[in-house]
Formats: structure tokens, C-alpha cells, sequence
């Protein structure tokens, strides 16, 4: 399975994502759309839309979505087995106070 995973490097929506393929065990590409514009313009044009999370597994995008949703697509065509691992954050949540508070401190403005 080839996943790319359009992620902020702080997020809870982006940290679900991650989650899930660490439960999973899976490879994926872990794409910076904050500190690199390229990235984010190619997640954009590739979605349709400027939110995030956007994940692509094996020429599919599933747009705007949380780590929840990833893995119920996975499940749902196959891709994955259920798995009980345990996870370390919510997987679908936004950010935490503390992570708004870290992301506050240090602002990034490329557009």
C-alpha cells in the first residue's frame, strides 16, 4: 500500500492520522504542508480543498479527514485487520490547549 499523508507537524487531527498508522504498523509518507508551501499547493490541488488532514492511500484521497475515518476506510476496503493496539492520543480530536499554546509561540507565515 503506498500512503502520503498531508499532515501538519502539530496537530490533533494530523496526530490521529499518525496514530492510526502506527497501530497499523503501516509505512507512509509524513508530508509537512506548514513549513513547506510546495507541499501544501499539492495537497490542495490534489483534494480539492485546503483542509487537513488529507491522506492518499493507493491513488485515493480522502480529504479533510481524522485518524478515525482513515482507519474505518482501510477497514472497510480491506486494507487493514482490526487491531486492538493501544494509542497514545485521540484520533479524533483537534488540538489540545497545550498544542495551541505551542503552536501560538511560534507562528509560521509563508502565505
Amino acid at each position: 500500500m503506498k500512503i502520503k499523508a498531508y499532515l501538519k507537524p502539530h496537530c490533533g487531527w494530523s496526530n490521529g492520522v499518525r496514530a492510526i498508522m502506527a497501530k497499523h504498523q503501516l509505512a507512509f509518507e509524513d508530508i509537512d504542508i506548514i513549513n513547506h508551501r510546495a507541499h501544501y499547493e499539492e495537497m490542495v490541488r490534489k483534494s480539492g480543498q485546503p483542509l487537513s488532514p488529507c491522506v492518499e492511500i493507493d491513488g485515493v484521497m480522502l480529504a479533510d479527514i481524522s485518524g478515525e475515518e482513515v482507519e474505518n476506510y482501510m477497514l472497510a476496503n480491506n486494507l487493514v485487520n482490526p487491531s486492538g493496539a493501544p494509542l497514545d492520543v485521540p484520533t479524533n480530536a483537534g488540538c489540545s490547549q497545550e498544542e495551541h499554546e505551542r503552536m501560538a509561540a511560534k507562528p509560521v507565515r509563508f502565505f
